[in-house]
């Protein structure tokens, strides 16, 4: 990349994480459902693939898709999941999977399948199912019934609604108890408005504990994704750093934790602040970018991000310093130390992640620089850099 002052309009992309639960959702209803703004990203891809092998049938449209839904409780053959690089999916899913008749086998890459699934091996342990890892596959069985599953609130929201999906099929109800402290609860909040949108009901009884009444049924809908604000923040970022670049198709009633980066942008300009990410660790990466580039900051919370697609703390530790950044990574905070920043004095790599490419991006846009990994943007934005190009950034892509 070389250095430019980016200007114009872009649109927000398709927000991934919404994305995921409508598809859910409308799979598990008796009828047909259509969603609209959907991105062709790779963790979108292998949800419909996931879905499409437990029963659903879904027909892509160009950025719709038509789904008609199944009874995963009805499914009796052994189901294999391809899950690819997608953690939301193959958290959101097993519990599905439990409804059925027979087993199932999810598969994916070793980093995936190296992130944290104890919460459901617990529960599979306690009720005497199926529950078999190997490094590249996760196999389950049993048949989930309604009762009280006990859940720790700061590993993974993703475990919380995975349940959520799961626990309204069960004939009784059902309560998840939650064990302080709970991290991103913007995300389980999403689950609740997605299922609320497919007619199944599911609320806070209190601070901690979550009621899901059982016999319930998903009615097909009619859908549209939101604007994603952990991508809008890529783009937004670029305003600190000299650009004039104006981000639309955001809702501002959203309920996404991620819409976060627009206080936090602001703190991050006038001063050196502390910043609690626990209910928005994705908008770690671009918050450390720009904390390089500016004053520095302090980041709580931290903790999951070594459990993400890298180690995302010390990953930007490591591509920031050949910025002249000092990183400092904790046990469960990140300080960047304000310095003399400046060009990259070599190439970066993006560690096969999409959020540390984008966030780098940001800033060789201002310095000018190469990265490797770019190609993993398609995990989250296949079109990133098209979108960057179209704002004047000066990109020259070469083939791995």
């Amino acid at each position: 990349m070389t250095p430019a002052t980016l200007s114009g309009s872009v649109s927000a992309p398709p927000s991934k994480s919404m994305a995921h639960r409508l598809l859910i959702s409308a799979a598990l209803a008796n009828g047909k459902s259509v969603i609209h703004n959907l991105a062709d990203s790779a963790d979108i891809t292998a949800t419909i693939a996931c879905l499409r092998a437990l029963g659903a049938r879904i027909e892509r449209q160009g950025e719709d898709a038509v789904v008609y839904g199944t009874d995963v409780r009805a499914r009796s053959t052994t189901a294999t999941l391809p899950c690819n690089e997608s953690g939301s999916t193959l958290r959101f899913l097993i519990p599905l999977a439990l409804l059925g008749k027979a087993e199932a086998c999810f598969s994916g890459t070793e980093k995936l399948l190296s992130r944290p699934l104890d919460i459901y091996e617990t529960i599979c342990a306690g009720e005497g199912f199926t529950f078999c890892r190997t490094p590249s596959t996760v196999t389950v069985g049993g048949r989930l019934t309604e009762g009280d599953y006990r859940v720790v609130g700061n590993i993974s929201s993703q475990f919380i609604s995975g349940l959520l999906f799961a626990l309204p099929l069960c004939e009784g109800d059902s309560r998840i108890l939650i064990t302080p402290p709970l991290e991103s609860r913007p995300y389980i909040d999403l689950t609740l408005q997605a299922l609320a949108a497919f007619g199944i009901r599911a609320f806070w009884a209190d601070e901690r504990t979550l009621s899901i009444p059982g016999g319930q049924a998903y009615r097909p809908a009619e859908c549209t994704v939101e604007g994603d604000y952990s991508g809008a923040a890529f783009f937004a970022a670029l305003n600190l750093l000299g650009s004039r670049v104006e981000v639309t198709g955001l809702r501002p009633d959203s309920l996404q934790g991620d819409k976060a980066y627009l206080r936090y942008y602001g703190m991050l300009e006038k001063g050196t602040p502390t910043i609690h990410l626990g209910n928005c660790p994705d908008l770690g990466p671009i918050l450390m970018a720009v904390a390089a580039a500016k004053n520095g900051a302090v980041f709580c919370g931290t903790r999951r991000l070594r459990m993400k697609e890298s180690d995302r703390g010390a990953a930007m530790a490591e591509e920031l310093a050949k910025f002249g950044t000092v990183v400092e990574v904790l046990e469960d905070s990140i300080v960047v130390y304000p310095q003399a920043f400046h060009a990259p004095d070599e190439p970066l790599h993006g560690h096969n992640d999409h959020r540390i490419v984008m966030a780098l991006c940001t800033l060789l846009n201002l310095t000018g620089g190469e990265i490797d990994d770019a190609e993993a943007v398609r995990k989250s934005m296949p079109d990133y850099f098209e979108k960057m190009c179209a704002l004047g950034a000066k990109v020259t892509l070469h083939e791995a």
